[in-house]
């Protein structure tokens, strides 16, 4: 009996472990849509001066992928490094590096400018410490948002009175309306509610971040930037105003979106970003 029982308890295993592949918690794409591994991203980020990470915000996941990619970048080649982080403003600098340094608690550095992003504990100081552990510089890069409220209300002229506070780019504001992204904008406020000056609040911050980077990128190094994915997604925001104040470096871009599965890229989601992570879209979020 055990003779005959035994080839379909095989065939049974076997079928089971055909039907049952191991679920993947992301995967990597080009731009193309073409699965590709790892080793080809840090291959192409070695020749970047300045590599955009695009996330979500309350992407567990996601915040784990930049902190791997920025931890092994340290090693690719001996060249400077710096980690420069949008969820910063350029008014909080000097603040931010107390904290990073322990000479001021967390209290005091959220009583500077906006204050620190709710999540900062836990999907950005780790990445910010181990920097700081590791001798790189943290920069934050964004526009400081009183500025941002003034473009909105009104428009690029509204800063010409702040034009020598050396917290955003030199005026005037290079500015396309056309860009993808700012369209979309406007077409999704109910009643045009802000005019053109909404999407013009958000090409500030885009703007900034861009100059910002382009300051203090280290000398015959490379900066890794964090911020949301719509700041760069499709070579647009940061990306576009680099060509603007840092021509002749080299932007890469990496992009995480969520799918329902991530074995393959959807249509929708090529093109975004020089490399793309597919993660699950019911991973866990932060907040």
């Amino acid at each position: 009996m055990l003779r005959l029982l035994l080839p379909l308890l095989l065939c049974l295993t076997s079928t089971l472990s055909m039907g049952q592949k191991l679920p993947l918690a992301y995967n990597l794409f080009t731009k193309e849509g073409t699965a590709t591994k790892y080793k080809k991203l840090l291959k192409s980020a070695a020749k970047a001066d300045i590599i955009l990470f695009g996330e979500s915000h309350n992407d567990a996941l996601g915040h784990w992928l930049q902190n791997t990619v920025f931890r092994d970048l340290q090693d690719l080649d001996g060249r400077p490094l710096a980690l420069g982080m949008e969820m910063f403003e350029v008014d909080q600098q000097q603040a931010l590096e107390d904290y990073l340094v322990g000479d001021i608690e967390l209290k005091a550095l959220d009583e500077v400018g906006e204050g620190v992003w709710p999540n900062f504990r836990t999907d950005y100081e780790p990445i910010a410490k181990w920097a700081q552990a590791n001798g790189i510089s943290v920069y934050g890069t964004n526009v400081p948002r009183k500025y941002a409220r003034v473009v909105f209300r009104e428009g690029f002229k509204g800063l010409r009175p702040m034009a020598e506070s050396g917290e955003f780019p030199p005026l005037p504001i290079p500015y396309d309306p056309n860009q993808p992204a700012y369209v979309e904008m406007l077409e999704m406020m109910p009643g045009g509610h802000g005019g053109e000056n909404f999407p013009k609040a958000q090409a500030i911050k885009d703007a900034t971040m861009a100059w910002r980077i382009s300051q203090v990128l280290p000398e015959n190094g490379r900066l890794f930037h964090l911020n949301g994915s719509f700041h760069s997604d499709n070579y647009q925001g940061i990306y576009w105003y680099l060509d603007r104040y840092a021509p002749e470096k080299k932007v890469m871009t990496i992009t995480v979106v969520e799918q329902e599965e991530v074995d393959d890229l959807l249509k929708e989601n090529e093109g975004k970003a020089d490399f793309i992570f597919t993660v699950p879209a019911t991973m866990t979020k932060t907040y």
